[in-house]
């Protein structure tokens, strides 16, 4: 961004990178993903780089509202001092901060996810994956983000980017404003898990298997992480092979990751961003 100002030119947005999409050696997939494609429909976008700090909401779930007003106030600044005024970010925790929080401390912004400005690339003509491409057919359900769902009602966005791929969505029991959080919002990610019968990553994990398998008996008993379900590893029917959970949270990314790694699927279940889904469809992937 520095550059671009040093030049007297202004992005038509700002991409908002968050911790994880600079730090998290998985979710820079994610973040080159939708480079890619924002440079493969010509958008003049730019980045904070070492300027972008953390937008301050897990000091502000885990109570250290002094410490992210400080984080905010910081960004606040340094955005206003380029005069953005347009951001995009693939993190629903930094959109939900920036978009609903910043305004009462002076940062008024519009703020979009990228589930969202992906379905606006696609409503637009500039991104169309013809026939499905690869993934046509393909079994995938999708895992709400509790911060882009219930805390913003942004449900039908990340559905429509994936029904482009033409692929098999199935619909998990517990989704859009009944969905199961991941297990790591509000400053979860960051502490020991409380006790209890089960993690609630391996609860979501499970549900999201037992939806791609078709294990309807299984579904039927899932209700929650206090009843004692523990749960069998679900066996993969013959059709599941190569089939995806899809995300469009860094927190998703990783507690769904986990979830399926102690399952023991990652021979035949995959996590994918919509944007890495989207990238790959295109033939944009390095």
């Amino acid at each position: 961004m520095a550059d671009l100002a040093a030049r007297g030119e202004q992005p038509e947005i700002l991409f908002w990178v968050g911790c994880a999409g600079a730090f998290d050696d998985r979710y820079k997939r994610v973040t080159r993903a939708f480079v890619r494609i924002l440079e493969h429909v010509g958008i003049k976008y730019a980045v904070l780089g070492m300027e972008e700090t953390c937008t301050g909401d897990p000091a502000k779930r885990a109570g250290n509202e002094f410490l992210f007003q400080m984080q905010a106030m910081q960004n606040i600044t340094t955005l206003d001092g380029y005069q953005i005024k347009k951001i995009v970010t693939a993190c629903p925790h930094c959109f939900n901060t920036i978009k609903n929080e910043y305004p009462a401390l002076g940062g008024n912004y519009e703020v979009i996810h990228h589930s969202t400005f992906l379905q606006q690339l696609i409503n637009e003509g500039k991104v169309g994956v013809a026939g499905g491409g690869e993934f046509k057919g393909q079994r995938i359900t999708f895992h709400d983000s509790c911060y882009l769902g219930r805390a913003n009602n942004i449900y039908e966005a990340p559905r429509d980017v994936l029904a482009t791929l033409d692929a098999d969505l199935v619909e998990m029991k517990r989704s859009r404003a009944n969905g199961l959080c991941c297990g790591a919002g509000g400053a979860q990610m960051w502490k020991e898990a409380e006790p209890g019968n089960k993690e609630v990553n391996i609860e979501r994990t499970e549900e999201a298997l037992f939806t791609l398998d078709g294990n309807a008996p299984a579904l039927a008993q899932t209700r929650g992480v206090e009843d004692g379900n523990a749960g069998a590893t679900p066996s993969p029917r013959a059709n599941t092979r190569g089939a995806i959970i899809a995300v469009s949270c860094p927190f998703c990314m990783t507690m769904m990751s986990d979830g399926v790694k102690n399952k023991e699927r990652e021979s035949d279940v995959q996590v994918f961003d919509l944007a890495e889904l989207i990238a790959s469809a295109e033939g944009l992937n390095a």
